[in-house]
């Protein structure tokens, strides 16, 4: 027997048994979908939905079938005939490519092959999930054939208020119900109202019923942009369904070409608004820890239209450590609300030892939370709070000088300040060790090394250097003590002493030479004061101190030059012209107004078409442009449906005076705004008048 009549004869029962077991599976399916198209269009959708059901059904069960070929059977054989020594392959392969050894064992397994049937490779049925499945699916349609229909439950019609003309065998609507079914999560009830104009949540189911008299043959919605919507049968009335995200105007249209147009009716659609948080406390952004405090509670108030999810998330930011050894580390700690839906409170307890927060660290925290918008819940993040733990401060020193180092920066010390320190450190001379009374010295020093670089600049930086000293002038050159204490390694001050060397050509350029001579003289006195400071010696660096202050002064008291400045030069003017009254030459030096292209044409020349100008058209006007404006500008317009409303009510009567002034008044409101403009000269009063008249040569 060849492959291929093989392959038939034993995958036949299996496609047999499987394509009834599928058709088995999907009829109930099928039953429950013909019933429920029944229930929503009648007998047209019923069928329509079954054919549709049917289609896919086939489609499935042939993809199904497909997999019972070569590999699916060979995979059966192996399975399920242990006689064929999962050799099963060798059948279906070209026998001119085996080997003896694989000859010899096809034979074998072709003559053990007979002893099985066909039927025996085929699945069997799982009958009680299918009976389970056929019981679901007659209860299911059960409840949607027997279920009251719309027609056998009263609908409260209210009596139409379109106003149109009753015209013998013409249909017209006479009543009509509007039902909103706003969406689950908002919580709102379902309504019904009269009219057919609604205001509306975003996601509202709307049902309209229409009673015409007569009946028509197939009505519908017809929406001013979009396609109509068409109406189903129920009884005496005429059904329709639709679910609203956006709003639209829309007509009652009997769809018959006898019938007058009927007016616009108005859907408005409410948004759902993102939920708001709201920071009960603390009061301000910025909180300090208080002593012995271990926790902190802040509390937040989030408020939604509709409603707030249970759940929320805070973030914690911590930020530990000064200057720029600062790490940072985040968290997010679930919090559940309470209260209302529509206006939770959630006050988290964080723990300082359960978050690592320490002295010296700052604590933001910030409140995420959603709505209960489904789908597609809008996020909203609340303002950020702070809560900083101040580093405990560096104790002081006992002595003046201790307290200037920690309090005050270096930038703020003066000549007079260093004259200060130096004479409140000889009044200390006695009770002090040699070694600190000869670093407090040093210190000072170091200050008056900050002060004179900061006078040096005003010399260019040439005093950078101390001044050359002879021999035997009374100075000591060999530095008979050890080097004077620094700042310390890489203190700003420190840096700026030893290694700054700073230039200032602008300020040097603005002082005279006599200015510049005392200024010198006060660097030097600095540098004598700062030597001996750093040698230990304050009492023999005091009078040069006073030297460089009286100096300084002197340089306060100086007259600084200053560059003078190019400013606008003026035309010379002309003498033999002064006092003549000609006029020879002069013109008008106003400039053109340039018009400015907003996009607006479109609508500003049916505008100008509508009113009465010059321009303007009494009958019919080409509105085209202006739909194709709207089109493209809805998001600008506060309100675009009105302009769409005037404009479909000048096309169906463009003699209607009433309508277009309501289109005018609408495309003015819609053409952009000039961005400036001149204001009128207000009409002066009685005196104003008067004064005008006598300097007009008028008599008063």
């Amino acid at each position: 027997m060849s492959a291929d009549a093989l392959l038939r004869t034993w995958t036949r029962p299996a496609r047999r048994r499987q394509s009834t077991g599928d058709a088995m599976w999907l009829a109930p399916a099928l039953l429950v979908l013909a019933a429920l198209g029944w229930r929503l269009g009648g007998t047209a959708a019923a069928l329509g939905l079954l054919a549709t059901g049917l289609a896919g059904g086939a489609w499935l069960i042939r993809r199904r079938l497909q997999r019972l070929d070569e590999r699916w059977l060979v995979r059966r054989f192996n399975a399920s005939r242990p006689d064929l020594e999962d050799s099963a392959a060798l059948l279906f392969s070209v026998p001119d490519r085996l080997n003896p050894l694989e000859r010899l064992q096809r034979a074998r397994i072709e003559q053990r092959l007979g002893a099985g049937r066909p039927e025996d490779l085929a699945a069997d049925w799982r009958r009680g999930p299918l009976l389970a499945l056929w019981g679901a699916a007659l209860i299911a349609a059960a409840l949607l054939l027997l279920w009251p229909s719309r027609a056998g439950r009263p609908v409260p019609l209210a009596p139409s208020a379109e106003h149109l003309p009753v015209i013998p065998g013409v249909p017209r609507l006479v009543a009509q119900n509007l039902r909103v079914v706003p969406p689950a999560y908002t919580g709102l009830p379902a309504r019904d109202q009269g009219g057919l104009d609604a205001r509306v949540p975003a996601g509202s189911r709307l049902e309209w019923t229409l009673r015409f008299a007569p009946q028509p043959g197939q009505p519908r919605l017809g929406l001013l942009a979009g396609p109509p919507l068409p109406l189903w049968r129920d009884g005496q009335d005429w059904m329709v369904a639709r679910q609203v995200d956006a709003a639209f105007l829309y007509r009652v249209d009997p769809a018959d070409p006898r019938a007058p147009l009927a007016p616009l009716h108005r859907i408005d659609v409410i948004p759902d608004a993102p939920p708001q948080v709201r920071v009960v406390s603390p009061a301000a952004s910025l909180t300090l820890v208080r002593p012995g405090q271990r926790n902190w509670s802040p509390v937040f108030a989030a408020t939604d239209d509709y409603g707030v999810a249970a759940q929320a998330r805070l973030r914690v930011t911590l930020a530990v450590g000064e200057g720029e050894n600062v790490t940072f580390s985040e968290r997010e700690i679930v919090l559940t609300g309470s209260g209302p839906a529509r206006d939770r409170r959630f006050a988290p307890t964080l723990d300082f030892a359960r978050l690592g927060f320490a002295a010296g660290g700052d604590m933001v925290v910030q409140l995420i939370l959603r709505d209960t918008r489904s789908p597609g819940p809008q996020e909203t993040r609340g303002p950020s709070l702070v809560l900083r733990w101040p580093a405990p401060k560096a104790p002081e020193s006992a002595g003046l000088e201790g307290m200037v180092n920690t309090t005050l920066p270096a930038y703020f010390r003066s000549q007079r300040q260093i004259i200060l320190d130096a004479e409140a450190l000889l009044r200390q001379k006695r009770a002090l060790p040699a070694e600190r009374f000869a670093g407090r010295s040093a210190a000072i020093g170091d200050d008056q090394a900050i002060l004179r670089g900061r006078y040096s600049q005003f010399l260019g930086g040439e005093q950078e250097t101390a001044p050359e000293h002879a021999e035997g002038d009374g100075h000591d050159h060999s530095g008979g003590l050890p080097p004077p204490r620094s700042a310390g390694f890489g203190s700003p001050e420190d840096v700026l002493a030893e290694f700054g060397h700073p230039h200032d050509d602008a300020a040097a350029s603005s002082l005279d030479p006599a200015t510049r001579a005392i200024l010198k003289n006060a660097v030097d006195q600095m540098w004598e004061a700062e030597r001996l400071l750093k040698q230990g010696q304050p009492a023999a660096a005091l009078p040069p101190a006073y030297r460089a202050l009286r100096f300084i002064k002197q340089v306060q008291q100086a007259t600084r030059v200053f560059l003078s400045r190019v400013g606008q030069e003026r035309p010379p003017i002309d003498p033999a012209r002064r006092l003549t009254g000609k006029r020879d030459g002069l013109a008008s030096r106003a400039l053109p107004v340039a018009p400015i292209d907003s996009g607006d044409g479109e609508i500003a020349a049916a505008w100008r078409a509508l009113g009465d100008g010059p321009e303007a058209i009494r009958g019919a006007i080409d509105l085209a442009g202006v739909e194709r404006w709207l089109a493209g500008n809805r998001d600008r317009l506060a309100d675009p449906l009105a302009l769409a409303a005037a404009l479909d009510a000048v096309r169906a009567d463009p003699a209607c005076a009433r309508c277009r002034a309501v289109l005018r008044g609408q495309l003015w409101l819609a053409l952009a705004r000039p961005p400036a403009g001149l204001a009128p000269r207000p009409r002066p009063d009685a005196a104003g008048q008067r004064y005008l008249r006598l300097i007009g040569g008028r008599a008063p």
